[in-house]
């Protein structure tokens, strides 16, 4: 099951669960549409891995099933 992480591991901006502006690779790394699109062309620094934009769980499944409070945010990114 996808942790929706609740930031943009590279400028810090907030992504709630149900945003349409994140965006993960394989590993779940998460990103913001504005660091994916400009910073990153698509591809996880992490990885190489395509970006794609996170699915959106559900409103009544996130009570079962809340999303991710852990915050990463890592510094050598552009």
């Amino acid at each position: 099951m996808l942790q929706l992480r609740p930031n943009c591991e590279c400028c810090d901006v907030d992504l709630a669960p149900n945003s349409t502006q994140a965006y993960i690779c394989s590993f779940e790394c998460t990103f913001c549409e504005d660091c994916t699109k400009n910073k990153m062309l698509g591809k996880c620094p992490n990885c190489l891995g395509e970006l794609v934009r996170r699915p959106i769980r559900p409103e009544k499944e996130l009570l079962s099933n809340p999303a991710s409070g852990k915050r990463i945010k890592k510094e050598h990114y552009y």
